[in-house]
């Protein structure tokens, strides 16, 4: 367990410019990073499994300076032990996006899972009263990936686009909520294919935006990183 000690932040949100994947957004982008698993103290990845904690790419990009991993550390821990701060200044943060997209005609696109697992719009309605998800936040294109299947059907059909995340241990249902019009991710240990078992695949790695993509598809992901030398089955052998 680290230290309790944690203090008030400038922004819970970052610029997704930042990050490799979602710099190629067409969309501008804000995304909400989180001290991953439980490297806290806090379980924010409560559905995660061994193999996607041990292929996880917290530590890959920005993520390796010492800096951003405190800085990820120290938000946990305000969600952790200052729950209502924590939404309030998120929602804030959320309207003065949402602000700046209707000043400049535009969509913006947030991702509030960037290292996490959260139903943080429902926490975002209870702490703030707000519900993001309200028609006149339509300019805010909110998307994430879950390992919740609780998360990912509850959005099916909702402007909140989720991807359900298959693991070695969730097979059964990421196959159920892919039948049921929600999408699931798939990481591929080769090159990603055009179909899988039926289904179509889109290349989750050309861009991380998955607010536009159609029903009842696989986003194909390349193994990356530790997930390369993966041996749980978290990463489909698909030679």
């Amino acid at each position: 367990m680290l230290q309790q000690n944690y203090k008030a932040v400038k922004n819970l949100l970052s610029e997704g410019s930042t990050n490799y994947k979602t710099a190629k957004n067409e969309l501008l982008t804000y995304i909400l990073y989180l001290a991953p698993g439980n490297i806290s103290g806090v379980n924010v990845c409560p559905f995660a499994s061994p193999g996607c904690l041990s292929s996880c790419l917290y530590s890959a990009g920005r993520g390796a300076f010492n800096s951003v991993q405190t800085a990820r550390i120290n938000r946990t821990l305000i969600f952790k032990h200052d729950r209502q701060k924590f939404y309030l200044q998120l929602a804030n943060e959320l309207m003065i996006i949402h602000d700046r997209a209707i000043k400049n005609q535009i969509d913006i696109a947030i991702r509030l899972n960037g290292t996490s697992d959260i139903d943080h719009l429902s926490l975002l309605k209870k702490y703030s009263g707000i519900d993001f998800l309200d028609s006149f936040y339509s300019n805010l294109k909110f998307y994430d990936y879950t390992k919740s299947p609780v998360m990912a059907k509850k959005y099916i059909g909702t402007s909140y686009k989720l991807t359900f995340s298959q693991s070695e241990i969730n097979n059964k249902e990421a196959f159920e909520i892919l039948s049921a019009g929600g999408n699931i991710a798939i990481v591929f240990k080769n090159e990603i294919p055009d179909t899988f078992v039926s289904y179509p695949v889109i290349n989750g790695d050309e861009s991380d935006l998955r607010y536009y993509d159609p029903k009842n598809v696989i986003i194909g992901l390349k193994a990356k990183g530790k997930a390369k030398n993966d041996k749980s089955g978290f990463v489909i052998n698909n030679i």
